[in-house]
């Protein structure tokens, strides 16, 4: 059973006459006879039967015929969506970000592209995650473009580095380092620390920065998302080195600078290397490397 069969058994059905059914799908006679023989063969029954020089659908034909102009439609309508997902002035594109890139980042981002390109028809599908969870999800393909932290031993994906984040202290309101605008890390490790989890694109640049400083932070308590963490500051579980993230002006808390080298994480436009890009896709990748010059 293909799919020509089955359009020719709809056409035929309609039209109830094999000359007008040919030449409606501009096959000859024969062809249309032969495919619709083929197609009562394999599923064991007859579809038609004659009535004058006309066909009429027998009463297993008027049964099938229900479900195969339903699928008929499902598949016209499978590939308008994909038409529609994969066109040159119409498309999806799915992104996927860590938590710090969504106040800001990529909300902007994706309505200066719709701005610039405002004659197109562009549809986003968004989701936020850690860096390993939408690192993960680009390559199971529930994602075109993420934009996260780099990951090491991930040779199949380009990381195109798109942005910068400040890494700063944030201690609650009261706090004995609350009166210094900048503060060494000695300062900062003397004293209980809110941490990212292990499975946070945060977590191996945070442990770096300590290490770096041969020093060891004081763990009270791990979390894994950023404005979760400036939470729990603000009700004085801990200190935190983090992003300097919007929703910090927010909160009770006071935000420091870490004493010079000033401390940076980069954040990044992942995607699969050589992975087929719908056309919007490729626009939108170009768009925010365009940003980046």
């Amino acid at each position: 059973m293909n799919l020509n069969q089955l359009h020719y058994f709809a056409v035929l059905a309609r039209l109830q006459h094999y000359t007008k059914a040919s030449e409606e799908l501009g096959i000859t006679q024969p062809s249309l006879s032969h495919a619709v023989n083929a197609l009562e063969k394999e599923v064991g029954t007859r579809f038609f039967e004659k009535q004058g020089r006309n066909v009429v659908l027998t009463k297993y034909g008027k049964f099938f015929l229900q479900y195969v102009e339903e699928a008929l439609q499902v598949l016209e309508m499978g590939v308008q969506k994909t038409r529609e997902m994969t066109g040159q002035a119409e498309g999806l594109v799915e992104l996927a970000y860590i938590y710090t890139q969504g106040s800001e980042f990529v909300p902007q981002l994706a309505g200066d592209f719709m701005r610039t390109y405002e004659e197109l028809k562009i549809k986003f599908r968004f989701t936020v995650g850690n860096t390993y969870e939408v690192i993960q999800g680009l390559k199971e393909e529930k994602y075109d473009i993420v934009f996260c932290s780099m990951l090491d031993g991930e040779p199949s994906i380009e990381f195109i580095p798109v942005g910068t984040e400040k890494l700063v202290l944030v201690v609650p309101k009261g706090h004995s380092l609350a009166d210094k605008k900048i503060v060494d890390l000695e300062q900062v490790a003397a004293y209980p620390q809110i941490y990212f989890t292990k499975n946070s694109g945060l977590r191996p640049v945070v442990d770096r920065l300590f290490e770096n400083a041969h020093l060891t932070p004081r763990i009270a308590y791990e979390i894994e998302e950023d404005g979760s963490m400036a939470g729990l500051v603000a009700q004085n579980f801990g200190i935190a080195v983090m992003p300097d993230i919007p929703v910090l002006k927010q909160l009770n808390v006071d935000v420091l600078d870490i004493r010079s080298p000033e401390q940076r994480r980069y954040i990044y436009m992942a995607r699969i290397k050589d992975r087929y890009q719908t056309p919007m896709v490729k626009r939108f990748t170009e768009f925010v490397k365009r940003r980046q010059l």
